[in-house]
């Protein structure tokens, strides 16, 4: 049984028009705090990123974006996309993608938050239909609408799965080249 202590999140560097996703990553960060989990993030200052940051305070400093990425990847336990824009959505997907060729188990999460990732959840959809996703091939995130149930649905996630399918995989050389 595997144990949640670290998420990355992805998210915007903006607050976004609706108020419900600054509430959304205050509630995060909170309970990530409470739960002692501790955040992986982008380190951002401003928006999203910087609200659920000041929630649970803990940065480190990297030298671009490719060792962010890996660092983040070899960090977290579980990933969550709150809402955000073209960065959030690819480094999301990135990790939906690596699930996909079994390079990692680790629970993705999208926070659905006043339905924002719903057009994502149904392209992921369209695309299974299409049988662009194939079997064998599936990825099925993790869906909360609500910012209380992250953590909850979480620390489910990984307690269903063995301690190694968090844990860094024996490749993560050849991960790093990707």
């Amino acid at each position: 049984m595997a144990t949640l202590n670290q998420v990355c999140v992805y998210c915007g560097s903006g607050a976004g028009e609706n108020p419900a996703y600054a509430e959304s990553a205050r509630i995060l960060g909170r309970a990530l705090a409470k739960a002692r989990i501790r955040l992986v993030y982008g380190g951002g200052s401003v928006g999203l990123m910087g609200i659920i940051a000041r929630a649970v305070l803990d940065v480190i400093v990297t030298e671009d974006m490719h060792e962010r990425k890996m660092l983040m990847f070899e960090r977290a336990d579980a990933f969550v996309a709150l809402p955000g824009g073209i960065g959030t959505l690819e480094e999301y997907i990135e990790q939906l993608t690596w699930v996909q060729l079994g390079q990692h188990q680790k629970p993705m999460l999208l926070a659905n938050i006043a339905g924002f990732w719903q057009p994502l959840i149904d392209l992921l959809d369209h695309m299974r239909a299409e049988h662009f996703i194939r079997d064998g091939m599936e990825v099925s995130p993790l869906v909360a609408n609500k910012a209380d149930d992250i953590v909850p649905i979480l620390v489910e996630a990984c307690a269903a799965r063995p301690q190694e399918a968090i844990d860094l995989p024996a490749d993560v050389e050849e991960i790093r080249r990707l």
